[in-house]
């Protein structure tokens, strides 16, 4: 498995210096966290990312692999997705391995160990299991004993559905430090016989690792949305309580993505458009001041769209769904983690995520980064 943060500068220090309630900051013992509902900051706090990293299979499936799978051809998957490869796990390879070595990838990057860890939140529709939860799994694996932990199902905006849900945990005093990783293995859910959806989809993980920051800098607003009107233009229809596993469903392939692309393709290029907006009117910001667009890489042609729409200059927009596909919850923070690398943002500059996926759900946050 392969990441893209390859070095981590030195951790800021408001990691160990931000103000902080003088009980929470005592806090050692394991057992610690009985009286924690009654511990509060007076006003509420910043956050922002003190690291990320990401996680990606060893195993690359090119276009070419494809065309000896369905009828396809690299020009017609290059044409309409700008997709050349994708990662695959290997067998015995699952969403929770790809999570946890992200996650170790963050902390480093953070300058904090699992022992500084509150909360971890992972963001996934591909779970290694019904229950219990990747959150639990990559809890253990890397033995953040003090860390509560919990999953989040919100597709491909999940991971900014995971950094909103952070904030509040810290804005309020409750926590300090917050874990939020988006991992899909969607590689596990794609029916290989259909053209139109096998092409799209990848694996891979990517997290950042959350705490207080000066006031006016971190995540600075949020837009997030749901039309469960549209649930059934994205969906995996079996394996759940209304269709159970059984011989006819999978004989019917419902446990496979099933999507309507061109509906998807529409809502997706509105609403990327409508939630950025949103989130940047609430940063009392416009999109002159975006120093870098880090969208959900599911469709060059939606990427390219919506940033038009937005009056975004290429040099501005950040992509790299042609050597990934679609990664669902894990898209965003993998950009994020390549734009970093390749100097797209520095301290100080305004980056605006923004994801869309099955729900139909979106999300959006207007962020200044603060390493």
């Amino acid at each position: 498995m392969t990441s893209s943060l390859k070095s981590a500068p030195e951790p800021r220090a408001l990691a160990r210096t931000s103000t902080w309630p003088a009980s929470r900051a005592s806090e050692s013992a394991p057992d610690s966290h009985s009286s924690l509902v009654t511990r509060h900051s007076s006003l509420p706090l910043s956050a922002g990312i003190y690291g990320i990293g990401s996680c990606v299979p060893d195993r690359v499936l090119t276009n070419a692999d494809l065309e000896k799978v369905v009828e396809t051809s690299d020009e017609w998957i290059l044409t309409r997705t700008g997709i050349s490869e994708r990662r695959i796990v290997a067998a015995g390879e699952a969403t929770s391995d790809l999570a946890t070595a992200a996650a170790r990838r963050a902390l480093e990057h953070a300058g904090l160990s699992p022992a500084d860890l509150d909360l971890i939140i992972v963001a996934t529709i591909t779970p290694d299991m019904p229950f219990p939860g990747v959150s639990n799994l990559v809890q253990d694996r890397l033995g953040a004993s003090r860390a509560a932990a919990f999953d989040l199902g919100a597709a491909c905006a999940g991971f900014i559905y995971g950094l909103a849900t952070a904030k509040q945990f810290i804005a309020n005093g409750f926590y300090r430090h917050v874990l939020v990783i988006g991992a899909d293995t969607l590689s596990s859910v794609v029916n290989w016989t259909d053209r139109g959806t096998c092409v799209l989809f990848g694996d891979g993980a990517g997290a950042a690792v959350l705490g207080p920051v000066p006031d006016g800098s971190g995540l600075l607003a949020f837009d997030l949305g749901s039309d469960g009107s549209g649930a059934e233009l994205l969906c995996v229809e079996a394996g759940g309580s209304r269709l159970p596993a059984s011989a006819e469903t999978v004989a019917n392939g419902q446990h496979t993505i099933r999507m309507n692309g061109a509906e998807v393709f529409k809502f997706a290029v509105r609403v990327m458009e409508e939630s950025t907006l949103r989130a940047l009117s609430l940063a009392g910001m416009t999109t002159a001041d975006i120093d870098c667009f880090i969208a959900h890489q599911a469709n060059i042609r939606i990427l390219d769209a919506a940033s038009k729409r937005l009056g975004l200059p290429a040099d501005r927009v950040f992509n790299n769904v042609h050597r990934y596909g679609n990664t669902s919850a894990a898209s965003v923070p993998i950009a994020m983690v390549e734009a970093l690398e390749e100097d797209r943002f520095k301290s100080g500059d305004t980056l605006a995520l923004v994801g869309f996926g099955a729900g139909l759900s979106w999300a959006s946050t207007i962020m200044t980064w603060t390493r």
